[in-house]
């Protein structure tokens, strides 16, 4: 079947598009079905699609083939008999799955996994590379010098995708994602697809703001042309100041916390004394204050709880409130 659906069983699917309550129904027709080119998987574990390695089973799971089958899915989701009685199913999009808790209780509706799915990337012409929402931030970096650009070694110390880095307007090293976008394409819950000016957006410090119920499914981002060999030399060594200074062999988010305005989230939570606290399995690590690493048998829990405790502490120390940086989606309990 070119439809590929995790539990072989058709049986299994029908069982839970009839037995489960409220938005988690989602009857879709042999026939529809037969219309995709993606995956569906049911009850999929959200920890292996998530940086910190932690999360309960979402109840369904769509790997797009490219965006016109995640558009024909989109659509058939906002057919009021595919989703009754006549409600909007959830939808939640996932790239890389850094900057994402999802909690122990995982995640009611459907996630779209865009990573190493959406992975188209190419030259459109003087300067200007389109990527996809799945493109990883350093591929699109290190693609861009390769090609004798200059202006994108920041993307490398992204940790995501392009997706994600469009929503939160990510950043790095001094630089962020939309200086450079000139155009950014869309989909909205009906599967339809735009064009969307940067003007159309709100764009601030880790913080995107634009129409409605639209998702990124791609970026049009321009580059000054330059020495590309001097370009792979910079991403070389921001990629090796990185490694030093962030503990990047264990599972993480990257930052938790946003830098609050001139100063850094990383000094305050150190000099309150929280450089290898611990919750459970979940650890301020001693490499980088700002990240939370899983030291191999965290739960979602642990960390949502070490993330309370270290703004409590940073607030009570110092009076400031830190601003949480990582998304947290998803029901408490199992």
């Amino acid at each position: 079947m070119s439809f590929a659906i995790k539990q072989d069983a058709e049986c299994e699917l029908q069982r839970k598009a009839l037995c489960q309550q409220g938005n988690r129904h989602l009857m879709i027709t042999t026939e529809q079905r037969s219309s995709l080119r993606g995956e569906l998987l049911l009850d999929e574990p959200m920890s292996k699609h998530t940086s910190w390695r932690v999360g309960g089973p979402a109840d369904y799971v769509y790997k797009p083939a490219d965006i016109a089958d995640l558009a024909k899915f989109l659509e058939m989701l906002a057919v009021p008999s595919v989703v009754p009685p006549m409600q909007e199913v959830p939808i939640h999009w996932v790239g890389l799955g850094s900057n994402l808790l999802v909690r122990d209780g995982g995640i009611r509706g459907v996630v779209i996994l865009t990573s190493g799915l959406l992975n188209t990337l190419e030259f459109l012409g003087e300067g200007v590379f389109r990527a996809e929402a799945g493109v990883a931030c350093a591929k699109v970096a290190r693609q861009v010098a390769k090609s004798d650009y200059v202006g994108s070694a920041f993307l490398a110390g992204i940790p995501g995708t392009i997706g994600g880095a469009l929503a939160m307007n990510a950043g790095a090293f001094g630089g962020e994602t939309w200086d450079k976008v000139i155009a950014v394409e869309t989909i909205d819950r009906q599967g339809q697809q735009h064009i969307r000016d940067p003007a159309e957006y709100q764009v601030s410090y880790r913080q995107v703001k634009g129409p409605a119920d639209e998702w990124f499914v791609a970026g049009h981002f321009k580059f000054a042309a330059g020495d590309g060999a001097e370009a792979l030399t910079q991403i070389k060594n921001l990629l090796a100041k990185r490694n030093a200074s962030q503990p990047t062999n264990q599972p993480s988010c990257g930052s938790v916390f946003r830098n609050p305005k001139n100063d850094f989230a990383a000094r305050l939570i150190e000099v309150s004394g929280l450089k290898g606290s611990c919750i459970g399995g979940a650890c301020v690590s001693e490499k980088h204050a700002n990240f939370i690493v899983n030291s191999g048998n965290a739960s979602a829990s642990d960390i949502e709880a070490l993330i309370a405790l270290v703004a409590a502490r940073v607030k009570l120390a110092h009076n400031i409130e830190l601003v949480q940086e990582a998304h947290v989606i998803g029901e408490e309990n199992g």
